[in-house]
């Protein structure tokens, strides 16, 4: 029963037109469900109940794919907010990035891989940014300082920040690591910050760090500077 059942799904599934969308939409759930590297054509194929070949009228290869997803991923963005002023819309929308990050781990690390093979970012990705743009014109940025804005939040606008200190749970521990008493003996202020700071195991800044509260406090500090900025321009 369970296996005419199986079938029964995978045929009710292939009934379904395939289109890019379904095919980018599954590819999100499982690498949702497994991660990036565990993706394949086969496994998408067998997700939406037809045969990998099927698939490349919708997406020409694996880089594509990636792109389409990222597109998808970007799409759950929140659109800004009108009448609350550039800080605050900034603000609410880097947030809304975060949480669309914080639903598919995964993805910084292709949005990163992508964006240094890409000529350009997606078309998504560039909608985005380009209106982002926009709300800080609006808010009163001359260029030359909306230039200086975008390198400085950097990938922060997407919701996520390179660390320092970069410690994902389940990383290997290194070999070459130091015993705590000669890490204190050797690196002194480094040891007496490592203990002064509350530990959060599941932080991917750092063990001890409050991921979402560093991340605020790097934004805040961010935007508080900008507005500065712009006072004084």
């Amino acid at each position: 029963m369970v296996e005419i059942a199986t079938q029964a799904g995978a045929v009710a599934r292939a009934r379904v037109p395939l289109n890019r969308t379904r095919v980018l939409s599954a590819a999100v759930a499982l690498a949702d469900e497994g991660g990036v590297d565990a993706l394949s054509m086969r496994r998408i194929a067998q997700a939406l109940g037809v045969v990998p070949m099927a698939l490349y009228k919708h997406v020409a290869n694996k880089n594509e794919l990636l792109d389409g997803m990222i597109d998808v991923l970007v799409g759950e963005i929140d659109p800004p907010v009108e009448g609350i002023g550039w800080k605050a819309a900034v603000r609410r929308r880097v947030l809304s990035a975060r949480r669309m990050l914080l639903r598919h781990p995964w993805a910084p690390e292709v949005i990163e891989a992508r964006m240094k093979t890409r000529a350009a970012p997606t078309p998504a990705l560039l909608e985005y940014l380009d209106s982002m743009v926009g709300v800080f014109r609006a808010g009163g940025f001359p260029v030359d300082l909306v230039h200086h804005a975008l390198h400085v939040m950097g990938s922060r606008l997407l919701g996520f920040s390179q660390e320092l200190f970069e410690d994902r749970p389940g990383r290997p521990a290194d070999g070459d690591a130091l015993a705590p008493e000669e890490m204190a003996a050797r690196f002194p202020h480094l040891a007496e910050l490592a203990m002064a700071v509350a530990h959060d195991p599941e932080s991917v800044v750092g063990s001890g760090c409050d991921d979402q509260f560093e991340f605020e406090f790097a934004l805040d500090l961010t935007l508080d500077g900008l507005e500065r900025l712009l006072n004084a321009s």
